[in-house]
C-alpha cells in the first residue's frame, strides 16, 4: 500500500512536485537513451540493483527490444551467480560487480586498486562515469519506490531508444 495518498501506479508519485517530477523524468530519459553501454551490461547492472532494493516493479521491468541485443531471460536468473555463470562476459561481469558493490558496499570501492585496475582495462573513462550514473538512478530510484511501496504491483516495459 503507497506511503503516499495517490494511485498506485510506476509514477503518479512524481506529480505531486511537477517540477522535482519533471527533472526526474529527464534524468531517466538520460540514462535509458544517452548511456551508451550495450544493453546487456545495462540490465545486467540494473537487475542486479533492482535486486539488492527489493523493488518489485524494477526486478520486474523489461526492455521491449532486449532479444534484439541478446538480453534473454538467462541474463536475469543468474545475476546472483555472476561470479561463476559462464553466460556474463567479462564487462558483464564488472558491470554487475560495480552495481552489487555501489548498492551494497560503496565505500569498498572507493580504496579497491585491484577492482580499479580491472574497470580501466575493460572499460573507458566515459564507460565508466555513464555506469556510475545509470546506477545512481536505479538505486535511487528503486528505493524511493520500494520505501514508498509505489507502483510494486506493476509490469514496467522500458521503451530505451538508445542505439545499442
Amino acid at each position: 500500500m503507497p506511503r503516499l495518498d495517490i494511485a498506485d501506479t510506476v509514477s503518479d508519485w512524481l506529480t505531486l512536485n511537477p517540477e522535482l517530477g519533471a527533472g526526474y523524468a529527464a534524468f531517466g530519459n538520460a540514462v535509458y537513451t544517452h548511456s551508451g553501454l550495450p544493453m546487456r551490461i545495462l540490465e545486467a547492472a540494473r537487475m542486479r540493483i533492482a535486486l539488492a532494493n527489493d523493488c518489485i516493479t524494477c526486478r520486474n521491468a523489461r526492455q521491449s527490444r532486449a532479444q534484439e541485443f541478446g538480453v534473454d531471460d538467462a541474463l536475469y536468473e543468474h545475476l546472483l551467480e555472476w561470479r561463476n555463470w559462464p553466460g556474463y562476459s567479462a564487462r558483464e561481469k564488472l558491470a554487475i560487480e560495480y552495481a552489487e558493490r555501489f548498492a551494497v558496499n560503496h565505500l569498498g570501492l572507493v580504496s579497491d586498486e585491484d577492482f580499479w585496475q580491472r574497470m580501466h582495462h575493460e572499460f573507458s573513462d566515459t564507460e565508466i562515469a555513464s555506469l556510475a550514473v545509470c546506477c545512481a538512478l536505479w538505486l535511487g530510484g528503486g528505493r524511493t519506490a520500494r520505501v514508498l511501496d509505489v507502483g510494486q504491483a506493476c509490469q514496467l516495459t522500458l521503451d530505451s531508444i538508445t542505439p545499442y
